[in-house]
């Protein structure tokens, strides 16, 4: 995934910046994502998709 592809339509969070709020904070949750970024806060669409990058980055 680039890291400039916008996961977030709502609140303009980008898979870079999910990312490195998931490294930089050690978050383990969407809720914890979307208090660092407010990726997912919007519509939830995305949350699945915030879920895949947290096991993805957190293996």
């Amino acid at each position: 995934m680039d890291r400039n592809e916008t996961i977030c339509n709502c609140m303009g969070v980008t898979h870079g910046e999910i990312v490195d709020a998931i490294t930089a904070d050690g978050l383990t949750t969407v809720d914890e994502v979307g208090e660092a970024t407010g990726a997912g806060t919007g519509c939830g669409g995305c949350q699945d998709t915030i879920q895949e990058i947290l096991d993805e980055t957190n293996r």
